[in-house]
C-alpha cells in the first residue's frame, strides 16, 4: 500500500513585499494605516505582484513588544530574501510599529533598546521605509536624519501636535488621522517610486 507523502509548496515569490507593523493596541493585521498604505502602493505598481506581511508581535501598551516585533520583521525579510532573490521590500510601521521598523534598521528609541537588525546583505533589497507617528521623533530625530543606510530611502510622517512623535505634542487626535489626511497615500507614492531603483 502506498502512503502519499505531504509535499510542501512555497508561495510564489512576489515582485514586492510590504512588511508592516501595526500600532499599539491594534488587532493583528496591517492596522488602520497599514491597510490603506498597502492598497495605495499596490494600485501604484500596476503589472507588479505585491504581497503583504503583517509583523507578528503583541503591540502591547507597555511598548516592550517592539523588540520582539523587530525580531519577527528581520526574520521575515531575511527568509523571504533568501527564498526569493528578486523580491524587493517596503518596510512600514505606525506608532509602536514604527519603533519596530526603527529597531530593525538599527536605530534605538527611548522605549526600545532591544531587537534584531537587518543584516547588511539585505539592505539593498529594502527599497523604501515609511513610518507614521514614529516615537523616534521624541528624540528630535527621524529615520531620514538618523540612518546613514536607510535615510535616503525613508519618509517619516508626524502630524503637528502628535504627542507620540513630536516633543511637546498636545493633540492625541492628531495621532489617529494618518489614514485619512493623505499621509498614507503620500507615503505609498514615495514607496512605489523607489521600486526598481
Amino acid at each position: 500500500m502506498l502512503i502519499p507523502t505531504a509535499v510542501a509548496t512555497a508561495a510564489p515569490c512576489s515582485d514586492v513585499e510590504i512588511a508592516y507593523a501595526r500600532g499599539t493596541g491594534e488587532f493583528p493585521g496591517l492596522g488602520i494605516t497599514g491597510g490603506p498604505f498597502a492598497s495605495s502602493v499596490t494600485s501604484q505598481l500596476p503589472g507588479r505582484s505585491v504581497s503583504t506581511y503583517a509583523v507578528n508581535y503583541a503591540a502591547s501598551y507597555g511598548q516592550t513588544s517592539a523588540g520582539p516585533g523587530s525580531r519577527d520583521l528581520v526574520a521575515r525579510v531575511t527568509s523571504v530574501a533568501a527564498a526569493c532573490p528578486d523580491t524587493e521590500f517596503i518596510l512600514g510601521g505606525y506608532s509602536q510599529g514604527a519603533t519596530v521598523v526603527s529597531n530593525a534598521i538599527g536605530l534605538r528609541t527611548p522605549s526600545s533598546f532591544t531587537g534584531a537588525v537587518l543584516p547588511a546583505d539585505v539592505a539593498s533589497r529594502v527599497k523604501a521605509v515609511v513610518v507614521f507617528g514614529n516615537p523616534l521623533g521624541l528624540t528630535r530625530q527621524t529615520i531620514e536624519s538618523a540612518s546613514a543606510t536607510y535615510g535616503s530611502r525613508a519618509r517619516s510622517f508626524c502630524n503637528f501636535g502628535d504627542p507620540v512623535c513630536q516633543l511637546g505634542g498636545f493633540n492625541s487626535f492628531a495621532h489617529l488621522t494618518y489614514a485619512t489626511n493623505g499621509s498614507t497615500t503620500q507615503g505609498a507614492t514615495f514607496a512605489a517610486s523607489m521600486i526598481g531603483t
